[in-house]
Formats: structure tokens, C-alpha cells, sequence
């Protein structure tokens, strides 16, 4: 079994910060890429950013120059800090974690989700 957990979402005015966290746990032989997507009410799911094993970044045009992933010091975890926070970035936010479950098997897991609402 594996556990894909998000933390530190909440509600923010316009122009504030937060900052996203998201552990993996579990029966993982390594973890290649992980991932932050988030869902508005009526839309669909959007990719935000990944970040590869290798610690390539790339972020969806919306969110560029204000937000940054990263990956601690503990490669199972993950953050997303949030900047410059506009209300159109209000959604429910889900990390994903790609990993190898052996030598050749991959598989992916995915958190239930934090909500971040951006409002005044």
C-alpha cells in the first residue's frame, strides 16, 4: 500500500501566500516524478507542476513566476509555495507520485486532496 498525503491548504485574501506539503509512504523501490494538479468546481483536473527525480521542474503558464515546487531533503515529500494568490487559483489541489514498485513495475498514487480557496 501506498499513502500519498497533501497538508496546508485554507483560505487566503488576494495577494497572500501558502504553501502546500505532500508526503509518500509506503512499499516504493523509488519515486521518478511527482506532481501537483488541482480541480475548480465545474472544470476539469489541471496539472500545476512536476518535478522530476532528476529535479527538473516545469509548471503550467498560469502559475509561473508565482508558484515553486521542491522536494526536501527527504525525496518522499514535496512543496508547492504559493505566491501572489489570485482567485481564479481557488481549487481542491491533489499531488500525484509516479514510482517504481520493483526494478521495471511503475505505478501511481494519488492524495485525496486539500481545498484552497482565495477570496476577500
Amino acid at each position: 500500500q501506498v499513502q500519498v498525503v497533501e497538508s496546508g491548504g485554507g483560505l487566503v485574501q488576494p495577494g497572500a501566500s501558502l504553501r502546500l506539503s505532500c508526503s509518500v509512504s509506503g512499499n516504493i523501490f523509488s519515486i521518478y516524478d511527482m506532481s501537483w494538479y488541482r480541480q475548480a468546481p465545474g472544470k476539469q483536473r489541471e496539472l500545476v507542476a512536476t518535478m522530476t527525480a532528476g529535479g527538473s521542474t516545469n509548471y503550467t503558464d498560469s502559475v509561473k513566476g508565482r508558484f515553486t515546487i521542491s522536494r526536501t531533503n527527504a525525496r518522499d515529500t514535496m512543496d508547492l509555495q504559493m505566491n501572489s494568490l489570485k482567485p481564479e487559483d481557488t481549487a481542491v489541489y491533489y499531488c500525484n507520485a509516479k514510482y517504481y514498485v520493483n526494478s521495471y513495475e511503475v505505478s501511481e498514487s494519488w492524495g485525496e486532496g486539500t481545498q484552497v480557496t482565495v477570496s476577500s
